[in-house]
């Protein structure tokens, strides 16, 4: 069992992926390349190279030859915590429900990869190797921060982990949401893998349904670190001393895997359910 935050939480497979990622891109339209910078080239080492446009609803980069795709998030105004879907499951913490007021961004269709992670690190710290696209995890806030600098000096971009608010907004389906208990739907198992099904290890990213932005494993698969600080609920002052990360993991039990449930951990803490996504403003 893990313990998180004083909580105690709890091939074929290529072949369904390749199909859900045609389902999807028949769906939400295709990728588009973009470049380094500018609209009209590619850097001089090739890491980051096509073209494209900031409105468009998927956005697809490439890091040292391994491709990731963005998805747009238009901004809105949204309710945030304890809503009524959660019923009796929300804890304190995600409470009162409230108001909140989200800018347009992009957030990863997936979570980093080991593949991305490895092609700008050099090197996989996940206990769960063997397949590239799992997620990667056993990482801190630290390492993230160190990832996304890197990153960042091969694209030329301004990667960086998504707030706390933009994190749920997205979950929830952002504009398009069918205000669901888990990110896409009230039936678990359809878009998580968690402890009723992952056999207690990761599994490769968009091997689940996608919510109705076209994002997946915002419930499951691993938890994901958030830039926010915590705050014991909404109604009190930040703690300087723990970072938010959210969506449970492959060893979550179901009520964690719910949109709004919320943890946190000292930034340089790491674990092998704990990894991350991208954002980045429109650019």
């Amino acid at each position: 069992d893990e313990v998180v935050a004083g909580r105690m939480d709890r091939s074929d497979e290529d072949i369904m992926a390749a199909v859900r990622r045609a389902a999807n891109e028949f769906k939400y339209g295709p990728a588009v390349s973009l470049i380094g910078g500018n609209n009209n080239g590619g850097n001089n080492n090739g890491n980051y190279t096509g073209g494209g446009s900031s409105t468009a609803q998927r956005q697809t980069f490439t890091a040292n030859g391994v491709q990731f795709t963005m998805i747009r998030v238009e901004g809105g105004t949204y309710t945030m915590g304890a809503t009524s879907e959660q019923g009796s499951d929300a804890d304190d913490d995600e409470k009162p429900a409230h108001s909140v007021s989200v800018s347009t961004f992009y957030i990863g269709e997936t979570e980093v990869t080991q593949a991305l992670w490895q092609a700008v690190m050099g090197s996989n710290p996940s206990s769960f190797k063997g397949r590239s696209q799992r997620p990667v995890e056993t990482v801190s806030w630290d390492d993230c921060q160190t990832f996304i600098s890197k990153l960042n000096s091969l694209t030329g971009k301004n990667f960086r982990l998504p707030t706390e608010e933009e994190w749920e907004y997205a979950a929830r389906g952002g504009n398009k949401s069918c205000h669901t208990k888990y990110s896409g739907s009230n039936d678990v198992g359809s878009v998580a893998w968690y402890d009723g099904n992952s056999g207690y290890q990761t599994h490769d990213v968009k091997t689940k349904q996608p919510n109705e932005l076209g994002i997946y494993d915002m419930s499951g698969n691993v938890w994901e670190w958030t830039s926010s600080y915590w705050r014991s609920d909404y109604n009190s002052s930040l703690d300087m001393s723990g970072r938010v990360y959210r969506g449970g993991s492959w060893n979550s039990n179901a009520r964690i895997a719910r949109v709004s449930y919320r943890c946190n951990r000292m930034p340089s803490s790491s674990n092998y359910y704990l990894g991350l996504r991208l954002a980045v403003a429109p650019q």
